[in-house]
């Protein structure tokens, strides 16, 4: 495989200290009382990084199986959920709410702009029979970032459930899992934590174990249950064979992201500064507001072929970036920097071949990239 300069917003480079976690020897973790224990002591430094007390687990299996095994272990045939959408991440939670028998109601932002609370604070008045709600804080493909530090208070004090789809947001924007009253927290191994793909890293609290050791109706699936994790820590076991190295890597890359004390601060710099690089040159950025600390998503122009851009930036720079899919498919350009690639020698090596790519295809800019990005620093 080529070295490629892996600028997409997830997977992303893995540092060397956590590469070299997961070459350590393995264990039967099923039998270990020492892997039980490393396990919890993981646990823990995930919930320090997303500030909670609640339960908190690690699953066998990329971020789609947290989504999954939320709905899965919340609702029950005939439940009406909330789906609170303005993208694809958003809007995808009702295909999981309606495969569990859930009653999917959406409310829909508008596809550039954040999550209005006032809005839905309006629409929580006329209709809140909600069991369960369900919202994404960083929409990846459109680069935008919810405020859920709005939106979940307001569901709480109607009594709803709250599902966060944090997957690609936690290590590079503020969470603050307790105090903003999320139920369900998700987050992947690949984004911002910059550890290998295959984990998901979740917390579940209490109010939402009550519920599904309420329901009238058995979890549907296995691996999908939730209630099968409760207690593993008192019982010495776990559900299936975790997968050790996997879970060595995801301890380590927790370090990094504890012992950053200005990892927020970075991602927010460099991404303002990708911001403003991009605006500079005479592209638009998607987003009209609550712009991810991310990824950043541009207008892709009307006369480029991602797909040639792409290639370009691959065989002629071993840089890799990202286009979209669904509905923004062809219309969005997308540039990662969570985790590893918040890099400043990274995000200025892309933006010159990236402006070698564009220009390639005859779009004009109106400044040079890498130095202003250097200026905007």
């Amino acid at each position: 495989m080529k070295d490629y300069l892996v600028m997409t917003p997830g997977p992303t480079p893995i540092r060397e200290n956590v590469r070299q976690a997961m070459m350590q020897p393995i264990t039967n973790p099923d039998l270990d009382p020492d892997f039980f224990k490393f396990y919890g002591d993981t646990v823990t430094k995930f919930k320090q990084l997303v500030k909670t007390e609640q339960e908190a687990y690690i699953l066998c299996g990329e971020g789609i199986l947290g989504l999954e095994a939320a709905c899965a272990s919340l609702i029950e045939p005939g439940d009406r959920v909330l789906c609170i959408e303005n993208g694809i991440f958003g809007k995808g939670f009702g295909d999981f709410v309606a495969m569990y028998g859930g009653e999917v109601v959406y409310f829909s932002g508008h596809p550039q702009q954040g999550i209005d609370g006032n809005a839905l604070k309006t629409f929580l008045k006329e209709e809140s029979d909600f069991k369960i709600a369900t919202l994404v804080h960083c929409e990846t493909p459109s680069g935008i970032t919810n405020p859920i530090h709005e939106i979940t208070p307001l569901l709480k004090e109607a009594g709803i459930l709250t599902v966060v789809d944090a997957v690609s947001a936690v290590g590079g924007e503020k969470i603050e899992t307790d105090a903003w009253g999320i139920d369900i927290l998700l987050v992947g191994s690949q984004k911002c934590l910059s550890a290998a793909p295959g984990l998901t890293l979740l917390t579940v609290s209490e109010d939402a174990f009550k519920t599904m050791e309420a329901r009238q109706t058995p979890i549907v699936g296995y691996y999908t249950n939730l209630l099968a994790w409760k207690d593993w820590e008192e019982k010495q076991w776990f559900p299936y064979t975790q997968p050790i190295s996997d879970i060595y890597g995801v301890n380590v890359a927790l370090d990094n992201a504890l012992e950053d004390k200005n990892l927020l601060d970075r991602h927010a710099t460099l991404s303002e500064a990708c911001r403003q690089t991009i605006t500079a040159s005479g592209l638009k950025l998607f987003p009209e507001n609550c712009h991810s600390n991310t990824v950043t998503a541009i207008q892709q122009p009307e006369n480029v072929d991602f797909g040639k851009l792409f290639s370009y930036m691959k065989e002629t720079h071993k840089i890799l970036i990202a286009g979209a899919f669904g509905p923004l498919k062809d219309k969005v350009i997308r540039i990662g920097h969570m985790g590893e690639n918040a890099n400043t020698e990274m995000l200025y090596t892309m933006f010159g071949a990236l402006q070698l790519g564009l220009e390639e295809q005859g779009v004009h800019l109106d400044v040079d990239m890498q130095t202003f990005f250097k200026a905007s620093l």
